[in-house]
């Protein structure tokens, strides 16, 4: 269902709503999702070399960067978001991040855009495992939550109308945090810049 709902989404076929364990609801941010936001600029332009867009949804970075010229490929669990990546012009595979995922070792650099750091509830485990994808040298690009905000991980669930998708768990980091949560991947913040009011971090390797 949870799938199900995020595909009614991106589609446009009915509202949605991503819903908290304590009960406060709030519209899933598709229209983010669907063209230039004020921020990604930045995000853009600290892209070198071939470049990995996980959780593309779909893909206006997959699609901007392709237009750029940049080697780039977006992976999304959604075949529905792929779809849209793909038309739109942009490169973009069903895969999950934690499976087999092209290029594995050679990316220069990896995307985690629009909080997507926080994938699978374990902030940790995922960034081991995209330091795992990157090339010798390379580095993750991800978007954080603004200094002083709390880092926590919380059940989340998706709600349009009648219908409710299962529980899944989703992480937040701080910009704060960050390089704790690096150090303790066994890599090292390189850079920390807000972009309209939205907070990114490099790490490196």
């Amino acid at each position: 269902m949870i799938g199900e709902l995020y595909e009614e989404a991106l589609r446009g076929l009915a509202p949605v709503e991503i819903e908290h364990a304590d009960g406060r609801r709030r519209p899933l941010p598709v229209q983010d999702w669907l063209a230039a936001r004020p921020g990604d600029a930045g995000l853009l332009d600290r892209c070198a070399g071939a470049t990995l867009d996980v959780g593309s949804g779909p893909g206006r970075l997959t699609v901007a960067l392709a237009r750029r010229g940049v080697p780039v490929l977006g992976i999304d669990l959604a075949p529905a978001a792929v779809a849209l990546t793909v038309a739109a012009g942009g490169p973009a595979l069903c895969r999950d991040v934690f499976g087999r995922v092209p290029g594995a070792g050679r990316w220069r650099t990896v995307l985690l855009a629009d909080g997507n750091i926080g994938i699978g509830g374990d902030a940790a485990a995922l960034l081991r495992r995209v330091l795992a994808l990157l090339a010798p040298g390379g580095r993750v690009l991800a978007e954080v939550e603004p200094p002083g905000a709390a880092s926590r991980v919380e059940p989340l669930r998706l709600r349009s109308g009648g219908a409710v998708g299962e529980w899944f768990t989703w992480a937040h980091v701080s910009a704060d945090a960050a390089a704790g949560l690096a150090a303790g991947c066994s890599a090292t913040v390189t850079e920390l810049w807000e972009e309209a009011g939205r907070w990114f971090v490099a790490l490196r390797r």
